[in-house]
């Protein structure tokens, strides 16, 4: 498989200068121009980018603000931004950090020091990136952990949005699963049940593994019919699975869910959750392999 190249918006109203950055870095990169910084900040909005080259003195409106609109928009705030400048005074170097930039290139362009900056500045976000997956996503299932299924799951409930609902899966009888094959078979059973729920996840709901084999959903659904519905589909598709033990023995398993909707009533994150886990417990205490609706 061959690696996708990385984006680089190259932010520039002098062509020759342009073309110098296009020589030095078009054959590895894919590479974006914009010649002022309203069509920068377009293209940053639109576009996934992994480096922003970024001329400080510009019409209309310098690099200085260019980075710091980016800044504060969710969107474009993580784009590192490297400063390209004739400007080599003391305060200049200093108001391009204090706006955000990660680093700073000096006009005339030497082609080894930029294309080296440029690699370091790659090589960090990257580095960064897979520090963010590890702190944020569960180690054996790959969904969010615990931490950032709650973190997100704030914003999504503060936002007030209608139809928002929540619901709490957890493994029926995991404990005698481990007992009986061994935890290396548990992990796999976990692995089998994620992977199967997540296929039934929209790209715009929460889905985080909680701890052990609890797991929870926080989506929004036009009805209750249809949150309903889903949530049986998933049951159903659980007990369809099948996972191979060490010794070739085939186990079946089931989930049982509790699920709960926000009304004007629901105080916080908190109360709504706790609602989903009553009605999770009421489905496991009544015979589990069941969705219950509180």
């Amino acid at each position: 498989m061959v690696d996708k190249k990385k984006t680089i918006l190259i932010v520039d109203d002098t062509e020759i200068n342009i073309d110098i950055l296009l020589d030095l870095l078009g054959d590895d990169y894919d590479v974006s121009v914009a010649l002022d910084g309203e069509n920068a900040l377009e293209i940053a909005n639109e576009e996934p980018l992994d480096l922003i080259l970024l001329d400080i003195m510009m019409p209309k409106m310098d690099g200085y603000e260019v980075c710091r609109l980016l800044k504060t928009n969710d969107n474009t705030k993580d784009i590192p931004v490297i400063f390209i400048t004739a400007k080599t005074d003391e305060d200049s170097i200093e108001t391009a950090y204090e706006v955000g930039g990660v680093d700073y290139v000096t006009k005339p362009f030497k082609p080894r020091e930029l294309i080296a900056r440029v690699k370091t500045q790659l090589n960090m976000k990257l580095l960064i990136e897979n520090l963010e997956f590890i702190a944020s996503h569960d180690q054996m299932t790959g969904i969010y952990n615990r931490r950032k299924f709650f973190e997100l799951a704030e914003k999504k409930f503060l936002q007030k949005q209608d139809n928002l609902y929540v619901a709490m899966m957890d493994i029926d009888k995991f404990k005698l699963i481990n007992d009986t094959y061994g935890h290396p078979t548990g992990d796999l059973v976990i692995k089998a049940i994620t992977k199967t729920i997540s296929g039934f996840i929209e790209s715009e709901s929460i889905f985080g593994r909680l701890g052990g084999e609890e797991f929870a959903i926080m989506c929004n659904h036009e009805s209750l019919e249809d949150t309903l519905k889903n949530i049986e589909r998933i049951r159903s598709m659980v007990e369809r699975c099948e996972v191979i033990a060490e010794n070739k023995e085939i186990i079946k398993c089931t989930i049982s869910t509790g699920c709960t909707k926000m009304t004007k009533e629901t105080l916080n994150l908190d109360s709504l959750v706790k609602e989903a886990d009553l009605a999770l417990y009421e489905a496991k205490g009544s015979g589990r392999n069941k969705s219950i609706f509180r």
